[in-house]
């Protein structure tokens, strides 16, 4: 039996790192634990780690909003050295182009204007101006590639599109995680590695701590699964799936890395582009190369996978989502060989995640993440930790849903937006967007 702690956290990615320094931050013995060799190893080291205000839904982007300044003064959240260096954010800013299949954004003004964000409607010169790598003809519907019509302009033109400075991308999602570990080991959590959870243990309906593998015990009266796309396989270990409307489930993806166009340095002078009209999105990438990422079109079938055994090579899915970005960007290379990431979507079935207590008294989650949710790590990391203070000090969030609060935006969430309870929701993007 190992000595007990106050809370263990299964699941060393981004969100699980985050919640361990958040945790630790309360006065709480942590550890965390996961199966993989390092922090961030698993989908977080395959994540686009975009920083974008715009999601489909109020709570969604004041959350997603607030993020930029806890990235942007990133060394002053954690508080502590990292001997490999902090991550980088670059504060490139996001163009959202405005298509019929956005409804032209005739909402997120208003969602800005509510939430404060900065914004800049852009006509179609202004797009060129920013992007002059790009042509402004529509394509849609998206298509797969052995269709006749793929690639065939539709008549209509792109006239405008949104763009919001408060926004850009991690470089290194891996780093970013290992910081925040280091932020948290420098008050006292600890870390283990390489150790999978095989049992939630539990006496009178609340969780006692977890059994790992090799057949060890760990006490703590909290449990918070974090397990990304093992998330759902933890909760059916912890008996909860039967008190949740809201589910999870694994979900392979590819991102394709390919070159920028000869003539313009698309890693100094490009930023984050969203085109629902190719249903692809970009972002610059080391190397001056642009990663290629999708808007998950009805077109493209979605994998459900075993997340312990999934297909890790590239498919002709990685081409397309290249051949996709290639109709905005005429001159954009596509390689004989793909190069890019292969992962996987922690994805809940509104694709809005779970931050949430479970039935089983002292076990939590924050799952249903991965796609949209590395943005949001450190503040899900505190929203976690006002969660089980309250909780465990007898608030009933179900009942009594959690305020928090938006320090740098000065706003409030109600934390039953993101309950395991909800109906749902039907302003979401059901897709990556979020």
């Amino acid at each position: 039996m190992s000595d007990g702690y106050d809370a263990i956290v299964i699941g060393a990615g981004v969100i699980g790192a985050a919640a361990t320094l958040a945790l630790s931050r309360k006065g709480r013995n942590v550890l965390c634990v996961d199966k993989l060799p390092a922090s961030g190893y698993g989908s977080t080291s395959g994540s686009c780690a975009i920083i974008r205000p715009y999601y489909s839904t109020v709570d969604g982007s004041a959350v997603a909003y607030e993020s930029h300044y806890y990235w942007k003064q990133w060394s002053e959240f954690l508080g502590a050295e990292d001997e490999r260096g902090h991550a980088r954010y670059v504060n490139c800013g996001c163009m959202v182009l405005k298509t019929e299949g956005n409804d032209y954004l005739s909402k997120a003004g208003d969602i800005m204007e509510e939430i404060g964000c900065p914004y800049e409607h852009l006509d179609a010169a202004q797009v060129l101006e920013r992007m002059p790598i790009v042509q402004l003809d529509s394509f849609a519907p998206a298509r797969r590639a052995d269709d006749p019509a793929f690639g065939k302009p539709n008549g209509g033109r792109i006239e405008g599109a949104m763009f919001f400075p408060s926004g850009g991308y991690i470089t290194d999602p891996q780093l970013s995680t290992h910081n925040l570990q280091r932020a948290a080991e420098a008050i006292g959590a600890r870390f283990r590695f390489n150790v999978a959870v095989k049992e939630i243990n539990t006496q009178d309906m609340h969780v006692t701590g977890v059994t790992l593998s090799g057949g060890e015990a760990v006490e703590a009266p909290v449990v918070v699964n974090v397990a990304g796309p093992h998330s759902y396989i933890i909760n059916e270990m912890a008996g909860v799936t039967h008190g949740m409307n809201i589910t999870t489930r694994a979900l392979r993806h590819e991102v394709a890395h390919v070159p920028s166009p000869s003539g313009f340095d698309f890693e100094k002078d490009g930023c984050v582009m969203s085109d629902n009209d190719t249903t692809a999105y970009i972002r610059p990438e080391h190397g001056n190369h642009i990663l290629v990422g999708s808007e998950d079109p009805e077109c493209d079938e979605r994998e459900w996978v075993d997340p312990d055994n999934f297909n890790r090579d590239f498919t002709e899915q990685a081409r397309v989502l290249a051949m996709r970005a290639g109709q905005r960007i005429p001159d954009l290379p596509i390689p004989n060989q793909m190069k890019g990431v292969v992962e996987l979507y922690d994805v809940s079935d509104d694709w809005i995640p779970i931050y949430d207590k479970s039935d089983l008294g002292g076990f939590y989650m924050a799952v249903g993440t991965s796609g949209n949710q590395f943005k949001n790590a450190p503040i899900a990391g505190e929203m976690m930790a006002e969660l089980v203070e309250a909780c465990e000090d007898g608030r009933d969030h179900d009942k009594d849903p959690i305020a928090f609060h938006l320090k740098h935006i000065d706003r409030t969430v109600d934390l039953g937006f993101y309950s395991r309870r909800r109906e749902i929701n039907p302003e979401s993007s059901f897709s990556v967007l979020g």
